[in-house]
């Protein structure tokens, strides 16, 4: 464990700089520490295994981190880096053009969906900047501070449950050596047809018979975020 430090990640790299060294830096910790979640998963990033991604010594990443909850803060902080900037776009246009970055942004990440409770929730200045301009974008439509708050957290649930699935059956086809959604619905053909040949479940069988898009899945989260926001929308009078 290092040097416990006071003041939060943000509020101590934002003092003045030590001398500088050439190995290490913030942005080269949380580059690197991003490459390796992408490439081998959450569970490859430790502080050992960064330092030697680094190629420095174990307790080198200390001199700016407290410890793994800081390095994971970072990473989030590093991957939302990219502004958002809803110039011009009305309420509901902003939201979907948020929805549809942030969703790039996870399918980019997929280790962004199995973060630790307290890196899910943590707070970065970048993703503050993302809640800010989001908010800016709903304020002046009569709406109270609590409502704002519900619809950004609305269309942020949505975003986070319908990649969650898309990110799930992309990795279980790949992991199992799948030959797409073909492949996975003949992998779990034998569980559906006992389940369907019960009877019980006819509105679902009707999907699996008359469906066309099920590997449509940027189709299906368009048409659910849109959904969402004309309810919104109807919902507010707005």
């Amino acid at each position: 464990m290092g040097t416990e430090k006071p003041g939060s990640l943000w509020e101590r790299l934002e003092r003045p700089a030590p001398a500088p060294r050439q190995t290490l830096s913030p942005e080269r910790i949380a580059s690197t520490a991003v490459a390796l979640a992408d490439a081998e998963g959450l569970e490859a990033v430790t502080m050992r295994r960064l330092a030697a991604e680094l190629g420095v010594a174990p307790m080198a990443p200390y001199r700016y981190l407290s410890g793994k909850d800081d390095l994971l803060d970072l990473m989030v902080d590093h991957v939302y880096a990219e502004p958002w900037t809803p110039d011009g776009l009305g309420w509901r246009e902003a939201l979907r053009d948020l929805a549809f970055r942030t969703r790039e942004l996870t399918l980019a990440h997929p280790w962004l969906g199995r973060l630790p409770l307290r890196a899910k929730l943590a707070l970065t200045p970048n993703r503050m900047a993302v809640a800010e301009q989001a908010l800016a974008v709903l304020d002046g439509h009569d709406m109270d501070a609590d409502t704002m708050m519900s619809v950004f957290r609305a269309v942020d649930a949505y975003v986070e449950g319908a990649t969650g699935y898309e990110t799930a059956v992309t990795e279980l086809i790949d992991d199992e050596g799948l030959a797409g959604g073909d492949g996975l619905r003949s992998e779990l053909a034998p569980t559906m047809v006992w389940l369907t040949g019960t009877g019980r479940y006819p509105a679902f069988e009707k999907y699996l018979r008359t469906a066309t898009r099920k590997d449509d899945a940027e189709w299906r989260f368009a048409h659910g975020l849109d959904c969402l926001l004309e309810g919104i929308a109807a919902r507010l009078g707005i």
